[in-house]
């Protein structure tokens, strides 16, 4: 990775259908290149894929909530995992070190619903406790790429 690299992924990471002509102009290298170098981003897994990012609420998916969850033991772990990533409304789960083994963050309709998938979640077997918060307000919800002489 150069910064030549970082500043084709700034780009994509704005506008991840942005056309390769478009990004050899901004940083001034021949399209051949760029396209050249975006292939081997995705074939070195640096670049894993591309999606689309959605306005939840506009889906009627009002609610956005955190549920940490501590499993009884790490015997569970690999069926917990499984089970979350079958969940849809489950949009990441990461697994963390504290007193909580996992955080599940949830985008659902409303609390009632909220209320089922936490349901769901708690009484999967292995599940010790949750504790659950409602987020507010977003303030800020991106994928960041820093280069390497960041801090």
């Amino acid at each position: 990775m150069d910064p030549i690299d970082y500043k084709i992924l700034e780009i994509l990471k704005k506008n991840a259908r942005e056309k390769a002509s478009n990004i050899s102009k901004e940083i001034h290298l021949s399209v051949s290149s760029v396209i050249e170098r975006i292939h081997h981003m995705e074939k070195e897994g640096i670049i894993q894929g591309y999606t689309t990012l959605i306005n939840e609420n506009s889906l009627g998916n009002d609610l956005t909530a955190l549920i940490e969850v501590r499993l009884e033991h790490p015997q569970y772990t690999e069926d917990f995992v499984s089970f979350v990533n079958q969940i849809p409304y489950v949009v990441s789960c990461y697994y963390l070190t504290g007193n909580f083994d996992y955080l599940i963050k949830i985008n659902c309709r409303c609390s009632k619903h909220l209320e089922q998938l936490h349901q769901i979640i708690k009484n999967h077997p292995g599940v010790d406790n949750t504790c659950t918060h409602f987020v507010l307000k977003t303030t800020k919800n991106i994928y960041h790429v820093l280069p390497k002489d960041s801090a």
